[in-house]
């Protein structure tokens, strides 16, 4: 995030680059990028006769190469943006001659999403050399909440712990994802608000009391009956409660709970992180360790890696997600 941060702080102060190459596995940073070149470089006015957006799938490195060598019309330079640039990654190394003598009345920005360039590469270097390459790289899940408080802080709302570990357990570490759920939330709530999980559960579309929060709660519980119930919940709603994900979270909550066993320093803080969930949560995996001994967690893993294969049509063609969630609890439970 600095690296974005200083980025923008060049443009600006006037010190534009000629090409700015954006990279990598996490697209929120490239398209916010991208998008605040092509809203801030030229005026309004500018516009029209000088900024360009091409799409990588429509065009050929020649293709852009010729744009780009243009001169800008009444204004100081010209933009062109290449999005989706990724499906030039077959000629990518074409640009290597314009890479070396850039146009400097030409910002040229490529968006080359869910790929990276080789850095030993020449072209690599020339693009660093001349112009700017950002890699935008995935955040890891213990990382997101962070994220999340940095982003509400500086549109001046503030976030409970739960309400923040709930987001990341719902929607992961899309960054896009989670920022679209945000601004309908700051659209709802006044500036200077702070956000909790009742917001959470009211806008952002899921169940709250039949969700893999109560789920994974009530399995630590040993709760047969909430469990049951919640399952059959999933069951009746299969498009929002998909088997292949319900049986993903319910595995990876019980290799979080393997792991835990495993540990011989317990601190709090050592927990979290060698977990990667939120402390706010460590009080619900404390409850399971007790009533899961490490032998019965290890049958569980292994029944749940059968129920995943089942889940996703292998050999068990017949077996409806009711089935399936009822025989997932029982080989849990029993």
């Amino acid at each position: 995030m600095d690296e974005v941060v200083k980025i923008v702080n060049d443009i600006k102060s006037g010190n534009i680059k000629p090409i700015y190459f954006l990279m990598g596995e996490e697209p929120y940073y490239i398209d916010k990028l991208s998008d605040y070149i092509e809203e801030k470089v030229l005026t309004e006015e500018e516009k029209g006769f000088n900024q360009t957006v091409l799409y990588g799938r429509d065009v050929s490195i020649e293709d852009i190469i010729s744009t780009a060598k243009r001169y800008p019309m009444m204004a100081e330079r010209q933009v062109v943006i290449v999005k989706e640039a990724q499906d030039l990654i077959r000629t990518i190394d074409k640009l290597e001659s314009y890479a070396e003598n850039p146009m400097s009345t030409t910002v040229l920005v490529f968006c080359y999403k869910y790929k990276t360039l080789d850095k030993r590469k020449k072209l690599t270097k020339l693009l660093a050399k001349n112009g700017v390459v950002y890699e935008s790289k995935k955040l890891y899940e213990n990382q997101v909440g962070d994220w999340i408080k940095r982003v509400l802080s500086g549109k001046k709302y503030l976030i409970e712990p739960k309400a923040n570990a709930m987001l990341v357990e719902f929607l992961g570490t899309d960054l896009s994802k989670i920022n679209n759920e945000l601004e309908k939330l700051q659209i709802i709530l006044p500036i200077g608000s702070t956000i909790t999980p009742k917001h959470i559960e009211e806008n952002i579309g899921f169940s709250k009391d039949f969700n893999v929060f109560e789920l994974r709660k009530a399995l630590g519980e040993r709760n047969q009956l909430k469990a049951y119930t919640i399952a059959e919940n999933f069951a009746q709603n299969p498009k929002d409660n998909p088997m292949v994900v319900t049986t993903s979270l319910v595995f990876g909550f019980f290799i979080q709970l393997l792991k835990y066993h495993g540990l011989r320093d317990r601190n709090p803080k050592n927990v979290a992180a060698v977990l990667g969930v939120n402390p706010f949560f460590l009080k619900e995996y404390d409850v399971a360790l007790k009533n899961y001994p490490m032998k019965k967690v290890s049958q569980i893993v292994g029944a749940l890696r059968d129920i995943d294969v089942k889940s996703k049509g292998v050999g068990a063609n017949a077996l409806s997600q009711s089935d399936l969630l009822r025989e997932m609890l029982y080989k849990i439970f029993n």
